[in-house]
């Protein structure tokens, strides 16, 4: 499996970024998608996952501000952030993983690039 995310940038805090990340390959459908963060000098850390059968899990700190969603015919995941903080700004990988949500990256199989997201004050 194959995973390329995309739409990071440099927002205002208050503001909203939607990420994207392309897949290929693999059974799409019967994946856990999740989406991490990493800030430098920090641990990889859990933000969102989604489920093969479209059950969420967030994070605290994600919770009431961000949407994860999956389009199975496009083999796309999506993170939707809103209301973005100053520590929001990390950089942004999504991963996958074969059967049911886990919240630690460690057990996650594929992983796409990262993507860039800056929140500015």
């Amino acid at each position: 499996v194959q995973l390329q995310a995309s739409g990071g940038g440099l927002v205002q805090a208050g503001g909203s970024l939607r990420l994207s990340c392309a897949t290929s390959g693999g059974a799409f459908n019967n994946y856990t998608l999740a989406w991490f963060r990493q800030a430098p000098g920090t641990d990889r850390e859990f933000v969102a996952a989604i489920g093969w059968d479209s059950a969420t899990r967030y994070a605290a700190s994600a919770t009431g501000r961000f949407t994860i969603s999956r389009d199975n015919a496009k083999k796309m995941v999506y993170l939707q952030m809103n209301n973005l903080r100053t520590d929001d700004t990390a950089v942004y990988y999504c991963a996958a993983r074969w059967n049911f949500i886990v919240s630690t990256w460690g057990r996650y199989d594929y992983w796409g690039q990262g993507t860039q997201v800056t929140v500015s004050s």
